[in-house]
């Protein structure tokens, strides 16, 4: 990695930890320098505006999310495996490290919810394949007859995400202790209810 890619890999790790706590709206190029102790122009020269910094930030949420969350679950046999191991990696990432404000991805949809431009049209992107995802892991257990052919894998795949969200925002508010057991008990029960039946 070059010097410059390694600046800018380290400066977005730590926006990204920043917007968890104050949002994407409070990353300021201005905030961010002074956090990473550089000059607002050289941190400018990375981004060149407020709402690209906003953008890079959910590209970088991304990636991280795919390499946390998506490839270890792939390496899981087809099928009931691959998806039970995408919802508990899903799970675990609410509670990264690098995120210490909770998952950026709740923080984010909240606060773009009705702010159209580049980073609402990112995020939406990125929920959009999570949900592709979440959808074809569904299929592919159905191919593995693990559950049943007519098994409505988008209407899965939109629970499975509800169930997450309501999740992230009961664990860092409501329900600190009971949030993921509760959780976990209504995914159990979308794929008590998937699975081919005898």
């Amino acid at each position: 990695m070059a010097k410059g890619e390694e600046t800018r890999s380290a400066v977005l790790g730590k926006a990204l930890a920043l917007a968890t706590q104050v949002g994407l709206e409070g990353v300021t190029i201005g905030r961010l320098a002074d956090e990473v102790g550089m000059s607002k122009s050289g941190l400018f020269a990375h981004f060149a505006s407020k709402e690209n910094l906003a953008v890079a930030i959910l590209d970088e949420a991304a990636e991280r999310f795919v390499a946390f969350v998506v490839t270890p679950a792939f390496k899981k046999p087809r099928g009931e495996p691959r998806l039970r191991a995408l919802i508990d990696n899903w799970l675990a990432w609410s509670k990264a490290d690098f995120m210490p404000g909770g998952c950026i991805f709740v923080a984010a949809g909240v606060e773009l919810d009705d702010k159209p431009g580049p980073a609402r049209d990112r995020f939406v992107s990125a929920q959009r394949d999570w949900l592709s995802t979440l959808s074809g892991a569904a299929k592919i257990a159905v191919e593995e007859k693990h559950f049943r052919s007519d098994l409505d894998t988008e209407q899965l795949a939109h629970e499975v995400y509800s169930i997450a969200y309501g999740y992230h925002f009961l664990r860092r508010l409501v329900d600190p202790e009971g949030a993921e057991k509760r959780a976990r008990v209504a995914f159990e029960r979308i794929i008590a209810d998937a699975r081919v039946r005898a």
